[in-house]
């Protein structure tokens, strides 16, 4: 038998792909449109006419690697062969930003997503089965909250090593412990509704609950919380290879190359590390900005402010 609740409950999760377009053309302008240009230029990197970004740039004449560190294109010495310049090791800049985005991508999306799967489960399950299910899982969380998150980070990126999947999987046991703290609290709540007493009633059992009636309706809290945790994954990573335990040399990597640049800049060669420094500022506004604007966006009572 279908009731008025399971109806109404039904007919809002059947808007919501009617919905998404509205929604997308309501995102904020700037951080959308910084957000596109990355993701568009990380994922076509190997058709647009770039340099290699792990080999020097080779003389067009004498087919050697160009000599010494190359300036920008608008400054004196500058080539538009090479627009933002050229490293110590004669690389390209732009080429290695854009690949560089890759890594920051990888790491913020995948390292994010994965610590939400695992932490919004726990948290639905403190949450709803309570007793000593929440006890265990949410004193294992508050130690897990207590940790600082870049020390915590550098730790496990010295016993791990440096690669890319490892700092994903870094990234994941640092920040599973928010999703599970802020899902449980929703989850308290709405463990008391009358949706979710009706389907107990009816014989509903304890996995349909969680997976039917209550993850539905945290779904919001996760969308905004992933879009301002990926912000934080950035400068995380960005750190861990500025600090020569991130991803290793020769990959792209916007931290990496920041540290390349630190001792060229006191020498004046400001470009090295300041592009990708740039690079890392957009990206990170961007998605605190979009963060930002989903939470009121989907919070009704700040919408109404």
């Amino acid at each position: 038998m279908v009731t008025g609740a399971s109806k109404l409950r039904e007919s809002k999760i059947l808007r919501i792909p009617l919905n998404a377009w509205a929604f997308i053309k309501e995102a904020p302008m700037l951080p959308t449109l910084i957000l596109a240009s990355v993701v568009f230029l990380a994922v076509f990197a190997d058709l647009l006419p770039l340099h290699d970004p792990e080999v020097s740039v080779k003389d067009l004449e004498t087919g050697y690697p160009v000599a010494g560190t190359l300036p920008p294109a608008w400054m004196e010495g500058g080539t538009w062969r090479m627009p933002l310049g050229t490293d110590f090791q004669s690389r390209d800049i732009l080429s290695r930003v854009i690949y560089g985005s890759r890594v920051s991508l990888i790491v913020g999306l995948v390292g994010t997503l994965a610590a939400g799967v695992i932490g919004v489960t726990l948290g639905l399950l403190a949450g709803y089965m309570g007793k000593w299910w929440d006890q265990i899982i949410m004193r294992i969380t508050d130690a897990w909250l207590a940790l600082p998150t870049l020390i915590f980070a550098i730790f496990l990126a010295s016993i791990r090593g440096a690669n890319l999947w490892n700092i994903v999987l870094i990234l994941t046991l640092v920040f599973w412990s928010r999703y599970a703290r802020q899902v449980r609290a929703e989850v308290l709540s709405l463990r008391e509704r009358d949706f979710v007493k009706l389907a107990e009633v009816t014989g509903a059992s304890k996995f349909r609950v969680m997976t039917k009636h209550i993850l539905p309706n945290v779904v919001n809290t996760v969308m905004v919380l992933f879009s301002l945790t990926i912000g934080i994954a950035i400068i995380i990573e960005a750190s861990l290879s500025f600090l020569g335990v991130g991803v290793p040399p020769p990959t792209p990597a916007w931290g990496l190359m920041m540290a390349d640049g630190k001792g060229p800049l006191i020498g004046g060669k400001w470009w090295i590390s300041v592009f990708p420094g740039i690079a890392i500022m957009l990206l990170v506004l961007a998605a605190n900005l979009l963060g930002d604007w989903m939470r009121v966006r989907l919070d009704p009572q700040l919408r109404n402010l």
